[in-house]
C-alpha cells in the first residue's frame, strides 16, 4: 500500500514538472495502449481464471464484492457481479463487451449489486444487440426485472444520444436464464459445446435458498466456483481432481474478535451480525479440508471475511488450513490465473492489482 502511495505522489510530482504539451503527448499514448487492449487475445488456449473480487460485503482495500472472471477458449463469462467487479475487468485489460453470460450462485446483494453496470458496459462498450444473459436458480427472473425497470429510464437516454452505433435499442439490460437448484448429488449441465462444459450444483448456504456453485470445465481442463456455502460434501463431491477450486472462506476466529469487540462498544447490530454469518460459511481450514479430500490442483480462497487490513492478518485468517493444504492463494482483486489446455500447469498469472 505504501508503495502504492509513493509511487502516486511521484507520479504527481511529475506531472506537475512536465509541460502540458508533454502531459498531453504521454496521455495520447496512454489511451492509444488502453484503448487498443485485449487481455483475452494474450491467453493460450486453455481456462482461465481471474478474481474481479475477492472479498464480501465488508469495505476492502484489495478485495471488491464478489465476482470471477472465466475465459473458456475464446468465449468470457462472469460468476457472480458484486461491486467493482465490472471496473476490475476493465482495469484487468479486459473488454466488458466480451462477457458473453452472468451466472449468479444466489441473491444476497453483494453478489448482484454490480449487475446493472455490468450490463450497461456491456452494452455501450462493444454495441451488442442482445442483452447480457444472467443464469440463476428460481427467482432471477425477478432479480433481472428489477434491474431492467430500474435502468429504463437510462436504456433510452443512450440509446437517443447515441444510436444504434453506440446503443442499439435491442441490446439494453438483461435477460433472465432461469434454471430449477439441483437435487444434492445431482450435476446439471447448462451450457455444453464440443469443448466447454458449464454445470451447476446445489450447495448450502440456509436460510439463503436456492444456493448454487459452478463447474467450468474445458477440453482437459476444469475449475469449480463454490459461491456461498458451509463445508458441503457436495462441494467435495463435485470438487475431485479440479484443477482449481474457488472457495469462500470467513475466519471465524477473526469474526469472533468483531464480535467480541462489538459487544464491549456496544455496537449491538455489528455484536448480531457477526454473531449469524458464523453458521453459513465456511472457514479457511474447512475449504483446506475440502481441497485436500477432493485431491484439487490448488486451491484459492475468495469471498474473503473479514477485509485483509493489517500485516499478519494472512496467518490470523488462516488459522493453520496451510498446514492441511499447501497449494493455496489467498485471493486479492486481479489474482488470476491460467489452466493451459494440453498440460498440467497451474500458472498464477497475476497476484493482484
Amino acid at each position: 500500500m505504501y508503495k502504492k502511495i509513493i509511487t502516486l505522489i511521484l507520479a504527481t510530482s511529475l506531472a506537475a514538472c512536465m509541460p502540458a504539451g508533454l502531459t498531453s503527448k504521454i496521455m495520447e499514448k496512454g489511451l492509444e495502449a488502453r484503448l487498443s487492449a485485449q487481455a483475452s487475445q494474450d491467453l493460450d488456449d486453455g481456462l482461465h481464471l481471474a478474481l474481479c473480487g475477492a472479498g464480501g460485503p465488508m469495505p476492502a482495500p484489495s478485495a471488491s464484492g464478489p465476482c470471477v472472471l472465466v475465459i473458456a477458449g475464446q468465449q468470457m463469462f462472469v460468476v457472480d457481479a458484486g461491486t467493482d467487479g465490472t471496473r476490475n475487468i476493465g482495469r484487468m485489460g479486459y473488454n466488458i463487451g466480451d462477457i458473453e453470460a452472468v451466472f449468479l450462485t444466489h441473491f444476497h446483494s453483494d453478489h448482484i449489486d454490480g449487475l446493472g453496470e455490468m450490463a450497461t458496459l456491456r452494452w455501450a462498450s462493444r454495441a451488442n444487440t442482445s442483452p447480457l444473459p444472467v443464469y440463476g436458480p428460481q427467482g432471477v427472473g425477478n432479480v433481472v426485472a428489477g434491474f431492467n425497470q430500474a435502468y429504463q429510464y437510462d436504456f433510452h437516454y443512450r440509446h437517443e444520444h447515441h444510436g444504434d452505433v453506440v446503443a442499439p435499442a435491442s441490446g439494453a439490460g438483461l435477460q433472465a436464464r432461469p434454471f430449477q437448484q439441483p437435487e444434492k448429488g445431482i450435476l446439471t449441465t447448462l451450457v455444453k459445446t464440443a469443448d466447454l462444459k458449464i454445470e451447476v450444483f446445489s450447495v448450502e448456504h440456509a436460510p439463503v435458498e436456492p444456493a448454487v456453485g459452478y463447474r467450468f470445465s474445458y477440453k482437459d481442463r476444469s475449475l469449480l466456483i463454490t459461491g456461498d456455502t458451509i463445508k458441503s460434501d457436495n462441494v467435495a463431491y463435485f470438487a475431485k481432481g479440479v484443477d482449481l477450486l474457488v472457495h469462500e472462506a470467513l475466519s471465524p476466529n477473526l469474526v469472533g474478535l468483531m464480535n467480541k469487540v462489538a459487544r464491549n462498544t456496544g455496537n449491538t447490530v455489528m455484536a448480531k451480525v457477526t454473531h449469524d454469518i458464523l453458521d453459513y460459511h465456511a472457514s479457511p481450514v474447512e475449504a483446506a479440508e475440502t481441497a485436500r479430500d477432493a485431491n484439487v490442483g490448488h486451491l484459492l480462497y475468495y469471498h474473503i471475511v473479514p477485509p485483509m487490513v493489517i500485516p499478519g492478518q494472512k496467518a490470523l485468517y488462516l488459522d493453520g488450513a496451510d498446514k492441511i493444504f499447501k497449494n493455496y492463494t489467498i485471493g486479492e482483486d486481479g489474482v488470476s490465473f491460467s489452466l493451459p489446455a494440453g498440460s498440467n500447469g497451474i500458472i498464477k498469472t497475476r497476484e493482484g492489482l
